[in-house]
Order: C-alpha cells, then structure tokens, then sequence
C-alpha cells in the first residue's frame, strides 16, 4: 500500500515555504503521495487558542536568525517578507479554488516565491493581481472565484478537519495517524513514509 504524506500549510508561515520546498522529494524518496492541504491558519489559532510565534519578541528575533539557516541548508532562496505579517484568508481561498479549478501546480510555487522569496507585498489586491498575471493566471477570475461558496466551503472544511486532527500550527504533516509538527520534523517525516517508524 502506497504511505501518503499530508502537508497541511499556509502561505503566511515561512516555515511552511521551507518544508514546501523539500515534500515533493521526501515523498518521490519514500515512493509516497503527496496531498498538500491548504488551511487557513488564523483558523487553526482561533481554535486551539495558539498564537503566531513571530508575535512573542524572542522567538520573532530567533526566527529571523533560524530561518536563513534552514534556507542554507535545502539550497533554497528565502527572504522575510517586509510586509509581514500578511492576511492570508484571500490567498489560502485561493489555493483552494486552484485544486478545485486544476490550476494548483501553476498558483502554489507562484504564491511563495511572491510571499518568501521577493517579498511582495501580498495584502494588497493590486499585487496580488499583478504575480498572477504574471505567472499566466486570470487575476480578475480568482479574484471572482474566492467569492464562492464552494471555495469558501472547501477551505473551511481543511481547516475544520486539520484542528480536528491535532493541528495547532504550520506546517503540519501527517502520516497515517502520526503528526509531525514544523519544519524540523521533515526527517521523521520520511522514516515514517518508509516504514521506519513504529
């Protein structure tokens, strides 16, 4: 039977861009699926009554010095976003009517390199509009489609269903019933897509 790995994220978390950046491989290493799961961690907050770690003072400082760090080792571009922190409720719709529209392989890199790598300010609608067209997308349908009930429905019900499973933060990984919180835990991640975890 073929492991899936679940990835449960959101495009305001930079940790989640730097786990983004090594999924597809952990899951093509370990002969696994991979789902990614678009949530809206504002959500996840208000539920399990959790808070941005980039709102307590040391641990922002910290992650200013760790972030860079985790990017040095993937080989992966990353820089923080000057306009953090970034309402993500439109972007997350986003991603949500990109699977459902088979646009996802085009809008989820187009997000993150925005958000994480040029640093663009992505609570303006302006740009928003502007790295979609850029990367081919219709701006102007997106921004008609986040309206939607079933993108609306679609995202509420990954985040419903992500709280329900333990999730309190991104990014968040799943295995079976196993839950791997953070960045960090990508290695067992891939012991447990092997089989290398009881």
């Amino acid at each position: 039977m073929t492991r899936t790995l679940e990835f449960y994220y959101d495009y305001g978390s930079p940790y989640s861009y730097l786990a983004d950046t090594q999924v597809e491989a952990i899951a093509k290493r370990a002969g696994a699926a991979l789902v990614r799961k678009p949530m809206l961690l504002g959500g996840v907050f208000k539920a399990t009554g959790n808070a941005s770690p980039m709102t307590v003072e040391q641990k922002s400082k910290w992650s200013a010095f760790d972030m860079p760090l985790w990017a040095g080792h993937y080989g992966v571009p990353f820089q923080r976003n000057p306009f953090f922190p970034v309402n993500t409720l439109a972007l997350m719709r986003g991603a949500a009517a990109a699977q459902i529209d088979g646009l996802f392989e085009r809008y989820h890199p187009t997000i993150y390199k925005a958000m994480w790598v040029e640093g663009r300010n992505l609570n303006d609608i302006a740009e928003v509009a502007a790295v979609l067209t850029a990367a081919g997308l219709d701006a102007r349908k997106f921004g008609s489609r986040i309206q939607d009930q079933d993108v609306k429905d679609r995202l509420k019900a990954t985040t419903d269903e992500a709280v329900a499973r333990g999730v309190f933060g991104a990014p968040t990984s799943f295995v079976g019933d196993m839950m791997f919180f953070g960045n960090d835990r990508l290695p067992f991640v891939e012991m447990a897509l092997k089989g290398e975890l009881k």
